[in-house]
């Protein structure tokens, strides 16, 4: 794993740390190569219920490197629409995961690292954390994936509204936009995301996968299709061993106690 990347597995979290602060961990090919390889250590891992990312320093992640575009200014069309297409990688995999993931945003998350915490299923933030759609300010339109993702945490008009201007929002005010879901002091924000995150891992994980799995496809279908898919879904649960061990567990008044635990 490259030293820009950290990645660490505990009590069912994979938590995948962004680890260039100097550069407010803004995104390398070598980071994203790095984050690509954990994120499908994750998927892949019966180790891992739930996955966590976050950064180090004062920045959850700030997208391309600023001081790397006027390198690329003079390329050729197509080589552009290969480092954009490279560069949403990100979102094609996290799209695969069927397993919770969170952001725990510490601290600056503007442009391409904005749509990498839009991908996550639940944002958390610190109190002190600012974020931006700056895709405007550098004459760019968002590229990693900002146009899909924002629309749909926030609505059409406020989307909009935050690429055009490319004003800051501060954590309360996402609060209330429906950007992040909670906001914890700084201090606090690693340990209660691990503590949410360890609290969801201790799950049933085919339940949780697959609940994850029917909503964010009944998001794109109509009701007939969705609800054609829990029908369809519902036998592979009602048949599992964690279902088994769930109602034992019930009628037995206990913990249960579910496989890969």
């Amino acid at each position: 794993m490259s030293e820009l990347l950290k990645f660490t597995i505990n009590n069912r979290v994979g938590l995948i740390t962004l680890n260039r602060p100097e550069k407010l961990n803004a995104f390398t090919p070598e980071m994203k190569n790095a984050w690509l390889a954990a994120l499908e250590e994750c998927r892949t891992s019966d180790e891992v219920n739930v996955i966590v990312i976050t950064g180090t320093g004062r920045a959850f992640c700030t997208g391309g490197d600023v001081s790397r575009f006027a390198e690329h200014s003079h390329e050729s069309l197509n080589d552009v629409k290969e480092r954009v297409v490279d560069a949403q990688l990100l979102a094609v995999k996290i799209e695969q995961i069927d397993k919770p993931v969170i952001a725990a945003m510490n601290g600056l998350a503007t442009g391409g690292g904005l749509d990498v915490a839009l991908m996550c299923d639940i944002r958390f933030a610190a109190a002190s954390a600012r974020f931006a759609e700056t895709y405007g300010r550098m004459g760019m339109i968002p590229g990693a994936g900002g146009a899909y993702y924002l629309p749909r945490v926030v609505g059409l008009s406020k989307a909009l509204h935050m690429f055009w201007t490319s004003e800051f929002v501060d954590a309360q005010e996402s609060l209330r936009i429906g950007l992040v879901d909670k906001v914890f002091p700084d201090d606090e924000l690693m340990a209660e995301t691990i503590k949410y995150a360890e609290r969801i891992a201790a799950g049933a994980p085919l339940a949780m996968r697959l609940t994850k799995r029917i909503v964010y496809q009944g998001l794109d279908t109509d009701l007939k299709t969705a609800l054609n898919l829990v029908a369809s879904t519902m036998p592979i649960v009602r048949t599992s061993e964690d279902h088994r061990e769930a109602v034992a567990a019930f009628q037995q008044k206990r913990q249960p106690k579910f496989k890969g635990r």
